[in-house]
């Protein structure tokens, strides 16, 4: 099966300037996906925020990307990321959550770190929910590296 290349929007809008921040990538993200993309940034951040103190969660660009970092004593890292692509959206919640969630995520493309999912559809909220709360339960499972 031949596969075909996909380019993020910030790495296709412009070649020579990637965006600095999260506002920036989805400023330049089409619709529909910028809308989509919107919902899930809006269902990641009010998820996080309950679990986590809201000061402790921060929106950053990693690899080119929107991405939600935690900082805090309990929590340490990248809780998810999410892009739009020239032909679909994508979320990326890193391998074991994908693998918890493979019931649910049968209606989706989903290659070893990413789900892929329509740009005008979002992910439901439900599933999403859940993906991030088992995101943060697998991070406050780590252990420090001290």
């Amino acid at each position: 099966m031949k596969r075909v290349a996909s380019r993020s929007v910030s790495s296709s809008a412009k070649p020579t300037s990637r965006p600095k921040t999260v506002d920036e990538y989805l400023a330049a993200a089409p619709e529909p996906a910028r809308s989509t993309l919107n919902k899930v940034r809006a269902i990641i951040k009010e998820t996080a925020n309950r679990a986590v103190a809201p000061a402790e969660v921060t929106e950053v660009i990693s690899y080119g990307i929107p991405a939600f970092k935690i900082e805090g004593p309990k929590y340490k890292g990248i809780l998810m990321w999410y892009a739009a692509f020239s032909d679909h959206c994508s979320l990326f919640p890193k391998v074991s959550v994908i693998e918890k969630f493979k019931k649910e995520l049968k209606d989706y493309r989903v290659s070893k770190g990413t789900i892929h999912f329509p740009m005008d559809k979002p992910l439901p909220a439900a599933p999403l929910k859940k993906m991030v709360k088992a995101r943060l339960a697998e991070m406050a499972g780590k252990k420090r590296r001290g």
